[in-house]
């Protein structure tokens, strides 16, 4: 309820609005405080989402989406009535309206980066609000004039891998930067400028959130992709985890589970679904060995504390 008025018969404020008779009853003692509320719905109605659809008088919301935010006017020469002449107008005024609307250097820009952001949004499987978040992200970096001198591609690759570790979507910067027209070092070049003139401050990822992808890629059962997140949780518990690459803490992780569960992956097939090298799997076990031994691993599938 929006505004909270006493009840002038017992001074309750416990009210209860009825939208079909538009009055606000006390709920304590039945009493109308008010009647004839104001309707600030549609004067129409609708039965059927088509209708109510084909009735709306308004446009979609405001949308990072749209490099205008959806706010465009559109000219559409096939709307002209009566002679050749009229539609040939249309046209021109078409024509100079878009000139107009791209007519300054940040509009270009962003109309182009948002294509090439579709474009690598779409071949990462993104989710529309992470997408979002990364167009917010080269908006602010545009507004700051971090892009003059610099390559377009590279920042948009650069905002959507920090888009993806905010939303802690297990998306690798090697596997952003294999889609962009951008080699890997100048992305993290740019990701890093990003973080330190924007003032973004990163979520730590940890370990558990790679394991299923790299499960699925491998093809564990779901018994070794639950026990390799109870090693990662132990090796947590331990203060493993500091330091250490969560890609390749995870492979490990996977990787001896494989074996206790006795099954068949190499270390190669492991390494590869991760993204890491099988030196960094190879060191990364050897501290996980330290830490679990053959029978601390048969507890942890019991769910007892070691």
């Amino acid at each position: 309820m929006s505004d909270q008025v006493d009840c002038p018969n017992c001074g309750s404020t416990d009210h209860i609005e009825d939208p079909e008779t538009g009055e606000r009853i006390c709920k304590n003692c039945g009493y109308v405080i008010s009647e004839y509320a104001l309707d600030r719905g549609p004067e129409w109605r609708a039965f059927t989402p088509e209708e109510r659809e084909s009735k709306r008088r308004t446009g979609s919301p405001l949308s990072n989406v749209y490099y205008d935010r959806g706010l465009s006017t559109t000219f559409d020469p096939r709307d002209a009535r009566g002679t050749s002449e009229e539609t040939q107008r249309m046209w021109r005024l078409k024509k100079r309206d878009t000139r107009t609307k791209l007519s300054e250097t940040g509009a270009r820009n962003l109309k182009t980066a948002l294509k090439e952001m579709d474009r690598m949004a779409d071949a990462l499987h993104l989710p529309r609000g992470v997408k979002e978040e990364a167009i917010d992200i080269y908006r602010q970096t545009l507004e700051e004039d971090l892009i003059i001198g610099q390559t377009i591609d590279g920042f948009v690759a650069a905002s959507l891998y920090a888009a993806c570790r905010r939303a802690k979507i297990p998306r690798s910067l090697k596997e952003v930067a294999g889609l962009s027209t951008q080699d890997i070092k100048t992305v993290s070049r740019i990701y890093r400028q990003i973080l330190r003139e924007l003032d973004l401050r990163m979520p730590i990822d940890y370990p558990m959130k790679f394991v299923p992808r790299i499960a699925n890629k491998v093809k564990v059962t779901p018994r070794t992709d639950q026990l390799t997140v109870e090693i990662l949780r132990e090796a947590r518990q331990e203060k493993a985890l500091a330091g250490k690459d969560p890609r390749g803490m995870a492979a490990a992780a996977l990787y001896m589970a494989c074996k206790h569960n006795k099954e068949g992956c190499t270390q190669r097939e492991v390494s590869e679904a991760a993204g890491t090298s099988e030196v960094t799997l190879r060191n990364r076990l050897r501290d996980l060995e330290e830490i679990f031994r053959e029978e601390d691993l048969e507890t942890i599938m019991k769910g007892t504390p070691r």
